[in-house]
């Protein structure tokens, strides 16, 4: 068995069966889309990236619904993200395991 076969979900990955996953992972911003400062999290040498709150999710996401409160302005890393790619199943199958 490949390693592929052993974390491919069962279905596809969908808006409707998304588990966010990847709200969870470091976003660093690497170009300005107009994220509002609030969502924002700086470090000490200036560096930007998205606020998590205390859950470890990223701040922009709506808890209820799982779905991104600022999603026009997303960073350009969660636009890139493909949801059902690769790093997507790999996200979800760490996250199963934990």
């Amino acid at each position: 068995m490949t390693i592929e076969a052993t974390i491919l979900p069962d279905t596809e990955v969908t808006c409707a069966n998304c588990e966010a996953c990847c709200c969870r992972l470091e976003v660093m911003l690497l170009t300005d889309t107009g994220v509002p400062d609030n969502f924002i999290e700086i470090d000490e040498w200036g560096g930007r990236s998205m606020l998590r709150l205390e859950d470890g999710w990223c701040s922009a996401l709506d808890r209820n619904t799982l779905m991104c409160g600022i999603y026009e302005k997303r960073p350009w890393v969660c636009r890139e993200f493909d949801m059902g790619g690769c790093e997507c199943i790999a996200e979800r199958a760490i996250l199963s395991i934990a």
